[in-house]
């Protein structure tokens, strides 16, 4: 019988359980690991000043005010955690049919991005290009007289705000608004502003998920969307040849960095990224994947901080780079601890 080369030797001159016999062997062979400088903090934002207001259906995760969040991105520099990325909680006052308050110099994100890179510039700090927190119907861009997405009019509207958040000194802008066309439109952008530094971390494999509901209840947009769906912009769970299809034009228009969203239910994608490109691959694990975490530790299901920990290598193990997640901190902790 021909031996595969994953078998060299058969048993008994193969025990595979030797190399985990110890604590220091399975170190030794650990074929992946999991560091602080793998992860990105997602840190929702609100006008006002001492104002932490807890998201219910996030267990420990709060909107912030801006000296709050100052707080929390020396705990990131303390920490090692690289990057802290910005969501913003907009006044409804402030909300239109074409979200235009996301233009405003002086608004809530260039202001927080302002703070940071002068309270902490060795911070990276992340922006989220797309207007669902600024509209008033919650969808990601403006709409026509049917509810539909009017992609080319959105996509300006969008390479403008990646401007203003450019202009504001931010490090990486993340289009996450799954509009086609819109990495090349915020790359001319950029280069046309002088902003030749400034990273685009592509939300390439956006998937229309349920597993979002939480996070739309951190930015004020679940009322907003109401039962409508992003079903027109988003990709089909069922579909990941599509994705590579997705990174493949987001890579030819100017993103430097792809993003897969959600993360563990789509752990596949990550991995077809990764193998077909071989570019920087981040995957966000996002509000309903830590809200069942959250819940099921509660309920002593689970075991918080294991799982919470084997979650986030399996996205190294699956080819992610870095992951987006808001264990970002506890983690850090637990890895710092060692």
């Amino acid at each position: 019988m021909t031996r595969s080369p994953l078998t060299p030797a058969a048993y008994p001159a193969a025990r595979p359980r030797r190399l985990r016999r110890d604590a220091f062997t399975r170190a030794l062979v650990r074929e992946h690991s999991l560091l602080p400088s793998d992860l990105i903090l997602p840190v929702f934002i609100h006008e006002g000043e001492q104002r932490l207001q807890p998201v219910t259906s996030m267990p420990g995760v709060s909107r912030q005010s801006l000296d709050h969040l100052l707080r929390t991105a020396e705990q990131c520099v303390e920490l090692g955690v690289p990057v802290i990325a910005l969501f913003p909680v907009i006044d409804a006052a402030l909300k239109t049919p074409d979200g235009t308050e996301a233009l405003n110099p002086d608004g809530l994100v260039p202001r927080a991005v302002r703070a940071l890179k002068d309270r902490f510039p060795q911070l990276g700090v992340l922006t989220d290009v797309a207007l669902d927190p600024f509209t008033s119907h919650g969808q990601d861009g403006v709409i026509d007289e049917t509810g539909y997405i009017i992609n080319d009019v959105t996509v300006d509207i969008l390479a403008r705000q990646a401007k203003v958040q450019a202009d504001a000194g931010v490090d990486i802008v993340a289009p996450s608004d799954m509009m086609d066309g819109r990495i090349g439109a915020v790359r001319a952008t950029l280069e046309a502003a002088g902003h030749i530094h400034t990273r685009i971390m592509a939300y390439s494999a956006k998937y229309a998920s349920a597993f979002y509901g939480p996070f739309r209840d951190a930015v004020g947009s679940a009322a907003n969307l109401g039962k409508a769906d992003k079903k027109t912009y988003q990709m089909d769970p069922g579909n990941s040849d599509e994705a590579l299809r997705e990174v493949a034009l987001d890579l030819a228009e100017g993103a430097d960095m792809v993003m897969v969203k959600p993360g563990l239910p789509y752990l596949d994608i990550v991995r077809r990224v990764k193998d077909e490109f071989r570019v920087p691959t981040f995957a966000y694990q996002v509000s309903g994947e830590y809200a069942m975490v959250k819940a099921a530790a509660a309920n002593g299901w689970l075991d918080h901080d294991a799982v919470m920990m084997e979650s986030l290598l399996a996205f190294k193990r699956a080819g992610a780079d870095g992951v987006l997640t808001y264990f970002a901190l506890d983690a850090a902790r637990l890895l710092k601890k060692g």
